[in-house]
């Protein structure tokens, strides 16, 4: 990077973040008004498990908006593998190197697998084992977290409250980590017992990957390391979790439904841990839709919407399949 490029990157970087991105609050305020959803809302898992035999019609995507074969790019691609250890390496080259392909990466693809994150393996691992077996508590039980349009904290199915809208194939949990002053922890699961203290650890771990790489955005920027993670909070920087369940297809050679619908991510960066075992995660490039192989006990980071105006990407380049007015979100897919 030559010092005019990254001169003038910098003053474009610091003329936007002075409109700071929408908060919580913000978002709270626009669906305050909306308590309930606009019709009953059924568990995807529970039409799962009911023994049936084709899609109900209202999880069934319209014609254009259908995954299909041809649209597929060669399995031979994958989003780039970057080890962000080699940021705090003493060998400049090196170092330069490593934030040149997460440059790159952030360019070219808006998504790329971390290894060597600094984050435990045993403790990613717990976290999708502890969820897991929420997902399959009583749902009587699961009931006791369900949520509203209001904040869309807690257990529950759908998206958005337009009545009559076509559903996505998937259940999810979403809660608000951090900073510790919007945690309600009553909306946390209480079951399996060492949910709520797994999902605070994994939330501290995780956010310290987070701070490293918002390092690197602001380097890369031409700004000082510390400046991004600053201008958009600091220390009371807002995250969340959201915890994705995918229950068994009764027609997945059919490719009439997605488990989450095409959409780009409208924080900063998405941190996505994902089933190895299970490649559900496609991405857009090239007119073309990509999955994504996860690497065993990599992350997949996502660079959302505020970020990608910062970085100068198209967001159409960096849709993606799999909303929230919050900067930082952690991701976990569990296969059913």
């Amino acid at each position: 990077m030559g010092n005019r490029r990254g001169v003038n990157k910098a003053k474009k970087a610091e003329g936007l973040l002075k409109h700071p991105p929408l908060t919580d609050s913000h978002y709270t305020d626009m669906v305050s008004i909306l308590q309930s959803w606009p019709e009953p809302v059924v568990r995807v898992q529970s039409v799962s498990d009911s023994g049936i035999n084709s899609i109900p019609e209202c999880y069934v995507k319209p014609v254009y908006d259908r995954p299909y074969a041809h649209d597929l790019r060669s399995t031979e691609a994958n989003i780039p593998v970057i080890d962000p250890a080699n940021i705090d390496t003493s060998n400049p080259t090196l170092r330069q190197t490593t934030l040149n392909l997460i440059s790159d990466a952030c360019c070219q693809w808006g998504f790329f697998q971390v290894i060597n994150h600094g984050v435990s393996h045993h403790l990613m691992a717990a976290t999708r084992n502890i969820w897991r077996e929420f997902f399959h508590l009583p749902l009587d039980v699961k009931q006791e977290y369900a949520n509203s349009p209001a904040t869309y904290e807690g257990y529950d199915s759908r998206l958005g409250v337009e009545k009559g809208a076509k559903l996505d194939w998937s259940d999810y949990f979403f809660l608000h980590c951090h900073p510790t002053s919007v945690r309600n922890e009553r909306k946390w699961a209480a079951q399996p017992a060492s949910c709520r203290k797994m999902v605070a650890e994994y939330n501290d771990e995780v956010m310290k990957l987070c701070r490293q790489l918002m390092k690197v955005f602001s380097l890369n920027l031409g700004l000082e390391e510390d400046y991004l993670q600053n201008a958009f909070g600091g220390d009371e920087i807002s995250a969340s979790l959201r915890v994705n369940f995918y229950p068994n297809c009764p027609q997945p050679d059919k490719y009439l439904t997605l488990g989450i619908s095409p959409h780009s991510d409208p924080g900063g960066i998405t941190i996505l841990l994902p089933d190895d075992h299970v490649y559900g995660l496609q991405v857009r490039k090239d007119d073309a839709w990509v999955t994504v192989k996860p690497i065993p006990n990599a992350f997949i980071v996502n660079l959302a919407d505020q970020l990608q105006v910062l970085l100068c990407i198209f967001v159409y380049e960096l849709t993606h399949i799999c909303l929230y007015m919050i900067f930082i979100c952690f991701v976990l897919w569990l296969r059913n």
